[in-house]
């Protein structure tokens, strides 16, 4: 009887171990989708370069409106880029532009709204170098944002911000 109920427990360890496993990882559906630059940007779109660096203070954003990706709608995200704080204290940024590369909306006119994302914080984070590369981890949208420095394609309510 015990060889006989051994073997009902091994054929039933084998039908029903590879479910088990399928259900009983739920931490991987909390982890972000990484996103990088190029997949925001549609297939076939023509992001302009930008124009010579003018001196006289003028920094018109080339592409205003490009067409987005919804690809990523509302799901949680994981983007890298560099920091154009926008509102907070000295201690902790509230707001900010996310960009693809130092010194977009700054020192050189802004990439295509859909190379930008607003993200909000709402308790504010601390930044300590802005000339650094972070990865920002939060819910991403497709709403945009218009700014004085710019448009932008996308936003992102930040959860999480480290080191890139």
């Amino acid at each position: 009887m015990l060889k006989v109920m051994g073997k009902a427990w091994v054929l039933a360890l084998v039908i029903l171990l590879p479910s088990f496993f399928a259900f009983s990882a739920p931490e991987s559906i909390d982890e972000p989708i990484e996103v990088y630059w190029e997949d925001l940007v549609p297939e076939g779109f023509n992001e302009l370069a930008p124009p010579a660096v003018q001196h006289n203070g003028e920094m018109s954003q080339l592409q205003p409106d490009a067409p987005v990706v919804d690809t990523f709608d509302g799901k949680r995200v994981k983007i890298p880029g560099f920091v154009v704080p926008l509102e907070g204290t000295p201690e902790h940024t509230t707001e900010f532009l996310l960009v693809p590369y130092f010194g977009a909306c700054i020192h050189v006119p802004p990439p295509a709204s859909n190379q930008i994302v607003y993200v909000t914080f709402e308790e504010g984070i601390p930044l300590d170098n802005i000339y650094d590369a972070i990865w920002v981890t939060g819910e991403l949208t497709t709403e945009g944002w218009k700014g004085d420095i710019a448009s932008v394609g996308y936003r992102l309510k930040g959860i999480e911000v480290s080191a890139f």
